[in-house]
């Protein structure tokens, strides 16, 4: 079914259920950025495969809204049907709620899936559209209706994540969270988000891919803790562990009822923007809601020592597997053109031949010349470009290991490189420099930060329409907050043991793409009369292509910055790499002065 004959099937529905306006997010009930198959719907029903977006359809319009890493993807998936590309922010382009301000008529009925639309973002469509006393129907799911084919939800064995690789026991980590609830004087605490819920109770599972998360939910009371979930994927083995650690299992369904049952003089402690809005309403109405961000986003995002230690580990093995991959290409470059999805595929291999590997931490970007403009690129076996020996190549990708998640990024030059290509491989190289070696401040926030990756490339004019860095989790989602690096405002300090990218670039549509990513934990770093001072310690260690360098832009203190990281990269990696790479890898590293 073509996606203009699902928009006439939807408007249909829609008709007959009185429905003005039907807005279909990213989203599944749990709030998660990656989704199940599934819960695909917005990918569904406007052609966008893109993780991240929102659609809104009325009788005569339909509007895909995303963000800057996927408007060049978006243009081209969308411009064969009738959806039209509404830049986030971007002028000209007004917001989803900027938009239902402006267009929706008085009394209008506004329909959405409340199983996967977040109690908090409900509540802002409310408030915005109060005066013009719009309707809210969220009892259906439209698109379910028209999705004849949808996939199953998975079924597969979930594991428990053993204390020497979490560095804390489920009791323990219920210990702290109880402690918190009673200091907000909350008698249930409730949580939506699958990667909350995967470090509160350590288990692991298969249920989306690339994020080793299992569909459920969970709630916390003094007397007890519950994991809501399907049973048929809960190992006796995992059930004992759980167990053993005060958790008992109950239906995945049957959360809404459990719910439904508490008593009125219950305070309940939840994350509206991370609780779908049907469980909420399952909430008597007399009970206390405290909306807070979840009690344990905070607690997972500062990785312990045992955590920090293992993800140490992780990424000398991820590097090594990358860095095999590169001298691979290179020498295989020489022979014969090698396609995105090839390559693609054999770094896989390397990263497969690294013990306690399990799967990647999201799909690899592979992406040769202009393909490396489309920030979140993804090859596909038909369309995907041949790599030559000329221009850059950019390879984004990470790698789940019992010992942590991997996330890191290298372009390099496979032949003659223009000017403008060295030029803007530098600029971003001084910004990755500028923010990595910054000392700052206690209390200092991401968006704080921010600008030091940046202004480099802001000095000569040019800009990148994402984020410079992002948490990573443990055995966990890529992705993960509270804290992050970007423009956008962002109050969460930064703090020791947090996990963080720093990733700068530059996209020009239709030219190249180029980022150059390393991740690193926050770490004390001196404290005097000024204050306390945080670092970056840099976890990732693979060779930054030194060919599309132009030295003479580097300053002396980042020349020596350069210089020791290469040389931490050589002696970190020289015990991993057979003799061959080795001696390649010597090469690459050498100090950027030297001919």
């Amino acid at each position: 079914m073509n996606i203009n004959k699902k928009l006439k099937e939807l408007r249909e529905l829609m008709r007959n259920e009185g429905i003005d306006i039907y807005i279909e997010p990213s989203a599944d009930p749990h709030q998660s950025e990656y989704l199940a198959d599934h819960f695909k719907t917005r990918a569904f029903i406007t052609g966008f495969t893109g993780s991240a977006g929102t659609a809104l359809i009325t009788k005569e319009e339909a509007i895909l809204w995303t963000d800057g890493r996927y408007f060049i993807q978006a243009e081209n998936q969308i411009r064969d049907n009738e959806f039209k590309l509404y830049r986030m922010n971007t002028p000209g382009y007004p917001s989803l709620h900027d938009w239902l301000e402006e267009n929706a008529k008085y009394g209008a009925t506004i329909g959405l899936n409340g199983r996967i639309f977040s109690q908090g973002a409900v509540e802002k469509i409310e408030e915005i559209l109060k005066e013009k006393k719009v309707r809210i129907h969220h009892e259906d799911d439209l698109i379910g209706k028209i999705w004849e084919d949808r996939p199953e939800l998975p079924i597969r064995d979930a594991f428990i994540l053993e204390e020497e690789f979490a560095g804390k026991s489920t009791a323990d980590k219920l210990k702290e969270v109880r402690s918190e609830m009673e200091k907000k004087n909350a008698t249930h605490f409730v949580l939506g988000s699958l990667d909350d819920i995967a470090w509160l109770y350590n288990i692991r599972g298969w249920d989306v891919d690339n994020n080793p998360v299992v569909i459920s939910y969970a709630m916390v009371a003094e007397e007890f803790a519950i994991l809501f979930v399907d049973d048929r994927k809960i190992p006796e083995s995992v059930k004992s562990k759980l167990y053993d650690s005060g958790v008992v299992l109950a239906e995945y369904e049957s959360i809404g009822q459990h719910l439904s049952k508490l008593s009125k003089d219950s305070t309940v402690l939840l994350q509206k923007d991370r609780i779908n809005t049907s469980l909420f309403k399952a909430i008597p109405k007399g009970c206390r809601i405290i909306d807070s961000d979840n009690i344990t986003t905070a607690m997972k995002g500062k990785k312990n020592p045992v955590e920090i230690s293992n993800q140490e580990e992780a990424y000398l093995k991820d590097c090594a597997a990358l860095t095999g991959f590169l001298h691979w290409l290179h020498k295989e470059m020489e022979e014969r053109e090698i396609s995105e999805v090839e390559a693609s595929e054999k770094l896989l291999k390397f990263r497969m031949e690294q013990q306690g590997f399990l799967q990647p931490s999201f799909g690899t970007i592979a992406a040769y010349g202009s393909n490396a403009a489309m920030m979140h690129y993804s090859p596909e076996e038909d369309t995907c470009a041949v790599l030559r020996k000329k221009g850059l190549f950019l390879v984004d990708s990470g790698g789940q290991y019992y010992n942590g998640t991997t996330d890191i990024t290298r372009t390099v030059a496979l032949g003659e490189l223009s000017e403008l290509e060295k030029r803007d491989f530098t600029l971003v190289l001084k910004g990755h420099i500028n923010l990595l070696s910054s000392r700052f401040l206690h209390g200092t926030s991401g968006h704080v930060l921010d600008v030091l990756a940046r202004q480099p490339l802001w000095k000569e004019g040019i800009d990148y329409k994402s984020g410079t860095g992002h948490g990573v989790g443990y055995l966990l989602n890529v992705h993960e907050g509270p804290h992050r690096i970007a423009t956008a405002p962002n109050n969460v300090a930064m703090e020791p043991g947090m996990v963080v990218t720093v990733e700068p670039g530059v996209y020009r549509e239709g030219m190249h793409g180029i980022r150059t990513e390393n991740v690193a934990v926050v770490q004390e770093d001196l404290e005097n009369e000024s204050g306390r001072f945080l670092s970056f310690k840099v976890l990732s260690y693979c060779y930054i292509d030194r060919e599309c360098i132009i030295p003479e832009m580097l300053s002396e203190q980042e020349k020596v910055w350069l210089d020791q990281y290469h040389m931490n990269v050589f002696e970190k990696l020289k015990d991993r790499l057979d003799d061959q790479v080795l001696l390649w890898l010597k090469e690459k590293t050498r100090p950027i002065d030297e001919k």
